[in-house]
Formats: structure tokens, C-alpha cells, sequence
């Protein structure tokens, strides 16, 4: 079965709203996640639940460490947001163009309302189902009670009349119910017409976006990327290491299956490390089950990346 993300194609814009690198498609945050292991962080409000702090939903922010590995990659590129919209959207978005932008939100919000239809028919079909089920266990059960023996006293010609009458009554009832379905039918036609009020997470077409964007200055980044782009090159995920005091915690596989083996944090090649930051980052990395990672580029080296002359070394605190 095809993915949605698997139709994601490259290069990927990445909109830059006030020094911030975000990212507003969940099919390209499953992409970059899957192909390029680029995790981020999301920082939106849930919208069911926008009160908690505990779990995020859209738009997902970039470290600039990851939105230039992805810019050097040539799998993305930055779009300023702000000038964007002023520059070229406002102008753009015309006429024909209008048209068929709105026309793609009616036939999303057609779908959806299509889908939701589906899982609630889905739903009803099983409730009577299984209400029909109890009761015929429980007609089943009371049939023996219930029925009437022949010849009983209480049997007389006489009872044609109320036959007749409950006869009379059950036509009644089925003609109600056939009026009843017929307006249900209507109404549940006029409602599959109806489509769901969709918002999009971008103000703007996919197709008004630039397709061969031009180059491009990369965003800064600190002095910390030439070892993210090392252990990105080696195939872990990273992710910010604020939680632990380092500049990046690093996983040997996608976080949510795997726990962060390092806590990596870089330094100048010919920098002092103080005694005291190596043990304290030795014991913490030790009593968190991880190993404290620290790494420099050497000037020197050969390589024509930045990652490529890095060295690392690992401290483990052995006395606990």
C-alpha cells in the first residue's frame, strides 16, 4: 500500500517565519522523518486538546543544524515566509488559479466528509447487528414461555376484532417508518453534500511555490554542526539535548522505538575542556545508561565536508 508521504518530492521548502525553520505538512515531516532521519520538534496545539502542554501537533521546527544539512543535500529548500506571501502570492493567486485553490479545499473537505459518513454508517450497521443478535437470544430464551397452548380457555371467535385492529395498527406503523426512512435518506443525501470545513496548514497552492529555486545562502548554524553533520553521515537521529545539558542527544534509530545512546556535545579542536565538564558529563551520561560524547573538526584533517574531519570520543564514568 502507497504512502501519501511517498509522493513527496523534492527539493521541499521550508518556511523561515521569524528566524524559526518550520515545516506545516505532515506528509513531508513523515518523509524527511523516514528517508533523511530528521525528527524536529513540534511545537503546535493539539486542536481538541489546545489547554495541554504534553503532547504537540503542527507545524514542526527544524534546528538550523538540520534545515542546512537538508539545504547542503539539495532536499530542501528556505522559503521567507513574510516576503513570499507579499512579494509573489498575493499577486499570483488570480482568476483561474483562485478558482482551482478553492475547488481542492471543497474536494478535501468532500472526502473527509465522505469518510466520516462511512465510519458512522459503519458503526450504526453494527450496533443493530449485534442488538439484533440479543434479541433473537433472548426470543430464543423466553420462546417456550411465551407460547400460547391450543385449546386454552381463554380462545374464543370473538378475538377476530383485535386481530383486525393489530393488523390495522402494524400497517400504520410500517407506512410511518417508510416515511421516516424516506426523509432519513434525504437528509443523509444532503448531507454527503455538504463538505467539511477544511483549514489548510499553508495559505498557499503547492504549485505556486518555485520548482527550481535559485541558490541560496545557508542558514547560520553554530560551531556544534561539523559534529551533527558526523553522526547524521553515520545514520543517527539527533535531537535537541537541552533536557540533559549537551547540544544534542543522539539515537542509533528512530526515537520513538529507540533510547538516545549519547549525549553528544562539541568543542573547539584545540579548546580547554575543563576537568570538571568532563566528569560531570561522564557521571550524568553514566547514571542516564548513555555514554557522554564529545567531538571537534579538526582543521587539518582531509575531507571535502565539514563532517568528515571531525573527531569523537566517549567518557563513561566508571566508578558508579
Amino acid at each position: 500500500m502507497a504512502l501519501s508521504s511517498d509522493f513527496v518530492t523534492e527539493p521541499i521548502p521550508i518556511s523561515l517565519i521569524a528566524g524559526r525553520y518550520l515545516l506545516f505538512d505532515v506528509d513531508v515531516v513523515t518523509y524527511l522523518r523516514r528517508n533523511h532521519h530528521i525528527c524536529g520538534s513540534l511545537i503546535g496545539s493539539i486542536p481538541q486538546s489546545p489547554q495541554q502542554n504534553v503532547f504537540f501537533g503542527l507545524p514542526m521546527q527544524l534546528m538550523p543544524e538540520e534545515a542546512k544539512l537538508l539545504v547542503e543535500k539539495e532536499v530542501a529548500y528556505i522559503i521567507d515566509d513574510k516576503a513570499w506571501h507579499k512579494q509573489t502570492l498575493f499577486s499570483t493567486l488570480q482568476g483561474a488559479d483562485k478558482q482551482a485553490y478553492l475547488e481542492s479545499l471543497r474536494s478535501t473537505g468532500l472526502n473527509a466528509r465522505k469518510a466520516a459518513l462511512h465510519e458512522a454508517r459503519k458503526k450504526t450497521e453494527n450496533g443493530l447487528a449485534r442488538y439484533a443478535a440479543k434479541k433473537a437470544q433472548e426470543l430464543v430464551v423466553s420462546g417456550i414461555k411465551d407460547t400460547p397452548r391450543s385449546g386454552s380457555p381463554g380462545t374464543s371467535l370473538n378475538d377476530t376484532s383485535s386481530i383486525t385492529d393489530d393488523s390495522t395498527s402494524l400497517f400504520e406503523e410500517e407506512s410511518n417508518k417508510s416515511e421516516r426512512s424516506s426523509s432519513t435518506i434525504k437528509s443523509s443525501a444532503a448531507t454527503a453534500s455538504t463538505p467539511f470545513a477544511v483549514t489548510p496548514t499553508t495559505s498557499y497552492p503547492t504549485s505556486s511555490l518555485p520548482q527550481n529555486p535559485s541558490s541560496q545562502s545557508d542558514p547560520p548554524v553554530a560551531s556544534s554542526y561539523a559534529l551533527f553533520a558526523h553522526l547524521h553521515f553515520r545514520d543517527y537521529y539527533i535531537m535537541p539535548g537541552l533536557r540533559f545539558g549537551c547540544n544534542y542527544n543522539v539515537y542509533p534509530g528512530d526515537p520513538l522505538r529507540f533510547h538516545s545512546h549519547f549525549l553528544a556535545t562539541s568543542y573547539d579542536y584545540d579548546q580547554d575542556i575543563p576537568m570538571f565538564d568532563i566528569i560531570g558529563g561522564g557521571r550524568l551520561g553514566t547514571a542516564v545508561k548513555k555514554g557522554f560524547l564529545i567531538g571537534g573538526e579538526d582543521p587539518e584533517a582531509e575531507g571535502s565536508k565539514s563532517g568528515d574531519k571531525v573527531r569523537t570520543f566517549c567518557i563513561e564514568w566508571g566508578g558508579m
